[in-house]
């Protein structure tokens, strides 16, 4: 049960003798009622009956965690490493001899390749030189028989009108078998036919006589170095009817 404590007598507290305001300030606290309840205060009963009622779910299965198997022991003798072998003595030098003996051939080989392509340069260059040489000595030979060429010229008019007689005869025949030598030959005689690039026509005439164009006179024999042409002959052509 509360108490419910006694109010004080207004009367008596403010008939008191020297009470002052604060006298009456306390007696208005003092008037207050002050309650205590000391009862214990619980939970509703529904609410403790559904706690006590509560059933726990399933538990999920815990999750099963992967069991390591042991490798199986290795082997000490089948993982021993063999000892490289070392090379002999022979082996090594077999091998020296070898590396040295490929690179002798390979030189060997490149040297050859060198002499022959010094050798087919230098064939070459005989060759070019052998032509360039007889051509300029045929060219030599025939600027001196050129020059010699009215000597021979004089000797023909001089053999014509019967003047190369005795020592002056053999001395012509000579200088002729000397050029001939040389390769000098002499062409343009009567009756021949007529070859426009080795004779010269000074004069055209008909004639009945002949079937084609020839050679009826000589005023001057051509010459020809081996088969070079020094100068052509100078002739009169018969054309036929």
């Amino acid at each position: 049960m509360t108490e419910k404590p006694r109010a004080a007598d207004p009367a008596a507290a403010g008939s008191a003798p020297g009470g002052t305001e604060r006298d009456r300030a306390d007696g208005k606290e003092a008037e207050r009622i002050v309650i205590r309840d000391k009862r214990r205060i619980d939970k509703p009963r529904a609410e403790k009956t559904a706690e006590s009622t509560e059933v726990p779910g399933p538990q999920a299965p815990a999750e099963q965690q992967p069991v390591d198997t042991p490798a199986p022991a290795a082997d000490p003798v089948a993982t021993e490493e063999k000892p490289a072998e070392t090379p002999s003595d022979d082996e090594v030098a077999a091998g020296g001899l070898g590396a040295e003996l490929e690179s002798l051939r390979a030189e060997l080989e490149e040297r050859t390749r060198d002499v022959q392509r010094v050798s087919a340069e230098y064939a070459n260059y005989r060759k070019r030189v052998d032509r360039d040489r007889g051509l300029a000595a045929e060219q030599t030979t025939g600027l001196v028989i050129s020059a010699l060429l009215p000597v021979l010229d004089d000797l023909d008019r001089a053999r014509e009108h019967g003047d190369l007689v005795g020592p002056f005869g053999s001395v012509a025949e000579q200088l002729n078998a000397a050029l001939g030598k040389f390769g000098l030959t002499a062409f343009g005689e009567k009756g021949d036919p007529f070859d426009p690039t080795r004779h010269d026509a000074v004069a055209h005439l008909t004639s009945g006589e002949v079937t084609e164009p020839t050679c009826i006179d000589v005023m001057r024999r051509g010459y020809q170095l081996g088969d070079r042409l020094l100068r052509p002959a100078l002739v009169a052509v018969a054309d036929p009817e």
